[in-house]
């Protein structure tokens, strides 16, 4: 495995807040600890937590791996005139320094090393759910149009029934050395153009591009409790890699309102009404819930028009918690009122006025 660029660039365990000497089992406890705390389904629309989860996941991805963290560690302590760097130069400075600068100057003119493979490029789509669905979950599929592996040779860029042959020119290596005085400069075979290989019978499909744009479905799990703005990552499902890893999909999750519900992070909310009577007096009102059931919800004597209550358990489930219902209150006011009903009104306004003159005058009097 070569060295990517990011190792010289970055200190994974810096990244997991871990000691360099930390064992296996004690560094993947602490990445499963800042998994759980860093996961976007506990940090709903947090982009730093979920940039910051990120970067946790590709630091544990190599320093997890035993061959890998033995690789990283080595290669951090050559650095990168050490000759793992990536790129496309190879040289020797006269006096037999043996300074290997391949991959250093390679990667600033572009040039890929010997035969090195280049990682797909990752891609974006947006995936539209009913609310219901972004509440419980869903395994689904999005379709996408982008490159893809060519569906007729499998990505060899060759016809049907034949394999591609290591280049003549280079032995594979996609590279010619290039003798210039003290230095030998390495660039692309002019033969193979860098890959290493020939194809004598191109894919008709693909041209021996090993690539062909066309739709694709991609299957996707989508766990409980997203929110809008939310972005899923399908590792491995974006463009197809030349020689290496394809691209990682991203799925930005769009979710439609409710006619009946909204959501305040995992807290679910809904607006409840009542009459002017039933504020007054209080009463028992019926509250419908998600999951198609219902509740029975108190209302106080006097309660205001605006006031919220809240229903345990009932709110948005995740792996880690479930949220509340939220009822917010609001009370109806007649716009339209018969003869006998604004009589009865205005009766008990007059009743009401007469009682808050009568407490007014005991206080003035007391």
């Amino acid at each position: 495995m070569t060295a990517q660029r990011e190792w010289f660039e970055k200190d994974y365990y810096k990244v997991l807040g871990v000691d360099e000497n930390i064992s296996e089992k004690e560094l993947t406890k602490a990445y499963r600890k800042l998994a759980r705390q860093l996961h976007p389904d506990a940090n709903p629309g947090d982009s730093t937590a979920e940039e910051r989860f990120k970067e946790v996941s590709a630091a544990y991805d190599v320093l997890g791996d035993s061959k890998k963290r033995a690789e990283y560690d080595e290669a951090r302590r050559l650095g990168p005139m050490g000759g793992g760097f990536p790129g496309g130069f190879s040289g020797d400075f006269s006096g037999g320094m043996g300074i290997n600068m391949e991959d250093l100057f390679g990667g600033l003119f572009g040039q890929g090393g010997p035969n090195r493979g280049r990682r797909g490029s990752d891609l974006e789509t947006t995936l539209t759910l009913p609310f219901l669905e972004s509440i419980n979950g869903i395994t689904t599929t999005v379709n996408i149009t982008s490159d893809a592996a060519c569906s007729t040779c499998g990505g060899n860029g060759a016809k049907p029934g034949t394999t591609p042959k290591i280049c003549s020119s280079c032995s594979g290596r996609g590279v010619q050395a290039e003798n210039q005085g003290p230095f030998s400069f390495s660039r692309p075979c002019g033969t193979c153009g860098g890959r290493g290989h020939q194809i004598d019978d191109p894919c008709q499909t693909c041209r021996s591009t090993g690539i062909e744009r066309r739709p694709r479905a991609v299957k996707v799990r989508i766990p409980s409790g997203v929110e809008s703005g939310q972005r899923i990552r399908l590792k491995g499902k974006g463009g197809p890699g030349s020689n290496g890893p394809n691209g990682d999909l991203f799925i930005r999750i769009n979710v439609e309102p409710h006619a009946v519900f909204g959501r305040q992070g995992r807290h679910l909310t809904i607006t409840v009404r009542i009459t002017w009577p039933e504020a007054v007096l209080g009463s028992d009102v019926i509250v419908p819930t998600l999951d198609g059931g219902n509740v029975t919800l108190k209302i106080p004597a006097g309660t205001p028009s605006g006031q919220t209550f809240r229903i345990k358990g009932k709110g948005v489930t995740t792996s880690r918690q479930t949220g509340d219902l939220l009822a917010k209150i609001e009370v109806d006011v007649p716009t339209k009122l018969n003869k006998k009903q604004r009589a009865a009104v205005e009766e008990v306004s007059k009743i009401l006025n007469q009682s808050s003159t009568s407490q007014d005058s005991s206080d003035m009097t007391g």
